[in-house]
């Protein structure tokens, strides 16, 4: 009897702990992101995320952690403290393709007196892309916004080049996901946490 009450008190405690854990991560495109990081002594949670579609094919995951959650733009780029975009790829990519889109998203969400500003930094950003081998499925990137130190930018882990010290070029980073003309509105949509007819979680 006493046996029994044990082993239904422990099957209890087990699947407990199995919701919780589910609880502390989310699911996009077979892709788990933590609902909570920490960066820089600092607990991030996830903002949002969603899937990046180019035509009809997924590309990555992009995932972005905030110290609260926003649901604006102005918000977002207002946010104090630390963040983090993290990017899981969901197919290969060549270097050319994925900085491409990068500086894309950057023209086209920065205005003249901006660029004007940060054009040793924005080139500095384009070099930086010939340095990466090929994305491979399943590679990271992280982009993170560390106050005192700049925007630091790993793939799997490894740090690429020197920080960017101006939270004005994080903030160009951010547009090209959350900017008026963003790579793509579904995830746009996704990872300010805003209802898509698409869906960004399959």
């Amino acid at each position: 009897m006493l046996w029994n009450q044990t082993k239904q008190w422990l099957a209890g405690c087990s699947l407990a702990l199995g919701l919780v854990m589910q609880a502390q991560a989310t699911e996009v495109a077979g892709v788990k992101l933590d609902e909570t990081i920490q960066l820089a002594n600092t607990e991030l949670k996830l903002n949002g995320a969603g899937i990046r579609y180019k035509a009809i094919f997924k590309v990555y995951v992009a995932g972005l952690y905030l110290k609260e959650k926003k649901t604006t733009v102005p918000d977002v780029l207002a946010a104090p403290g630390p963040r983090r975009v993290t990017i899981v790829m969901l197919r290969d990519l060549s270097n050319e393709d994925f900085g491409r889109g990068f500086m894309q998203g950057i023209q086209q969400n920065t205005d003249k007196a901006e660029k004007a500003k940060l054009t040793s930094q924005f080139l500095r950003f384009g070099e930086l892309f010939a340095s990466v081998p090929e994305l491979k499925k399943g590679d990271v990137m992280t982009n993170d916004w560390i106050p005192g130190v700049g925007t630091v930018l790993t793939l799997n882990g490894k740090k690429l080049g020197e920080p960017y010290p101006d939270l004005a070029f994080y903030n160009a980073l951010l547009r090209i996901w959350l900017g008026d003309s963003p790579v793509d509105k579904g995830l746009k949509k996704a990872m300010l946490a805003e209802p898509d007819d698409r869906s960004n979680y399959r």
